[in-house]
């Protein structure tokens, strides 16, 4: 149990020194800079071109008004995913009884 408290004392400087370790580690057997870049050009290139495209499309495109008609229609769509429907209350249960019941035990072949 004394190792082990005395080696709680130092955990500050083990951490320490094995982060210490590892850095130095990847300065000298890593990558260089220029071989990730050489590497991951093609992805930082589109990422570039989208974010520039995203930005002249904020920049030219109309405001948009207080109250937008999206927010709307995505709250509709939200309800009609989440099964929730408050403005046709009984548009289903008129739909159930107009179809003809059918029994799962029969089959259709």
């Amino acid at each position: 149990m004394a190792i082990q408290d005395r080696l709680l004392q130092f955990r500050l400087h083990i951490a320490a020194t094995a982060a210490g370790i590892a850095v130095i580690s990847l300065l000298l057997h890593g990558p260089t800079l220029s071989t990730v870049f050489s590497f991951f050009w093609p992805l930082l290139l589109s990422t570039a071109c989208f974010l520039t495209l995203v930005a002249l499309l904020l920049r030219f495109s109309p405001p948009s008004s207080g109250d937008s008609s999206g927010s709307i229609a995505g709250e509709e769509l939200m309800d009609y995913v989440a099964g929730h429907r408050e403005d046709h209350p009984g548009e289903l249960a008129e739909t159930m009884e107009r179809s003809p019941a059918r029994n799962p035990s029969e089959s259709t072949a």
